[in-house]
């Protein structure tokens, strides 16, 4: 395990090896054979599953949670807990009202499962680091958490209505500000903005409601000393380029796009860049031989600003 060496693949330099990063989320449950829901909302439980998980796969890092719905949760909306999975948002108060009319306020250390993911970090980081282990907080994209505000309604908004959603994703920055904050108190060493579904919209779009909404939350993380990250899923290749513009240090994707392809436009642009295992392919569905994608994914990426991780 080796977090120095994890660092610097990230911030795009060349390392004596691919570091790796197994994104475990609720897998960490599973690992000390609890349930996912029982799990994110024990603290005790949630150290000791982050840490055995990252002894057992040898990590070079590990998230605290991979859970997008904690900053959802916290400022009060309807979730859903599974036994088996991360939760899920049930309500969008900005669907049809204006933040203001809703009530949000940006949440803080006391609010939702913040203090439970304090609690976690604060038993947690100790032990990562006498593993050689980093710590990686992981907070929710402005898109992705707009689209937990609003609805899927906020995929035409950046189109047709142009100022509500505006409105909504200024709010969302200063939501994922304050989160890579706490994040930094917990002393996280590595803080990614977690925003899925901005792959789902154009690269103009991107440009005007991805990338303005991200800045003042990744100027945090480096004014803090931190290692910055941008994780996008699905096939991305339209906004990969903006994505490397975006000021992160580095930046990971999923088994939806060419790692080769990944690779030189990282270079390029001399940021890192994560994945590329195939967890539906080869880690659920068994079509790819798990070891064969992995030496494929590793030969592709190299060792010059590579993380090996899952897609």
């Amino acid at each position: 395990m080796a977090k120095q060496m994890l660092i610097d693949a990230i911030r795009g330099k060349r390392t004596p090896r691919a570091p790796w990063v197994p994104y475990a989320g609720v897998h960490c449950a599973f690992v000390i054979g609890e349930p996912a829901d029982k799990f994110l909302k024990d603290p005790q439980l949630l150290a000791k599953g982050v840490v055995e998980t990252a002894r057992k796969y040898k990590a070079d890092g590990i998230p605290l949670v991979f859970d997008l719905s904690v900053e959802s949760e916290s400022m009060g909306l309807e979730i859903k807990y599974w036994k088996d999975n991360v939760p899920s948002v049930q309500s969008h108060p900005l669907s049809d009202k204006t933040v203001e009319e809703a009530g949000l306020k940006v949440p803080g250390p006391n609010d939702g499962r913040w203090p439970v993911l304090f609690e976690a970090a604060r038993i947690a980081k100790p032990q990562l680091d006498e593993l050689d282990c980093a710590l990686m907080g992981l907070a929710c994209g402005p898109l992705t958490l707009a689209s937990h505000l609003a609805g899927v309604r906020i995929f035409t908004d950046v189109v047709k209505n142009k100022e509500k959603a505006h409105h909504v994703l200024k709010f969302c920055a200063q939501v994922v500000k304050k989160s890579v904050e706490m994040y930094c108190d917990m002393d996280c060493d590595i803080i990614a903005i977690v925003d899925p579904v901005a792959s789902q919209i154009r690269n103009e779009t991107f440009k005007e409601f991805v990338h303005p909404y991200c800045q003042d939350a990744i100027a945090v993380i480096h004014e803090r000393g931190k290692t910055s990250s941008f994780f996008i899923c699905g096939d991305a290749t339209k906004v990969l380029e903006s994505v490397c513009q975006i000021g992160t240090h580095g930046f990971a994707i999923d088994e939806q796009l060419n790692l080769t392809f990944v690779r030189d436009l990282a270079r390029k642009y001399g940021v890192g860049f994560g994945g590329n295992l195939k967890l539906t392919l080869a880690m659920s569905l068994g079509i790819v031989s798990p070891r064969e994608d992995a030496i494929v994914s590793l030969a592709a990426g190299g060792t010059h600003g590579y993380v090996f991780a899952p897609g």
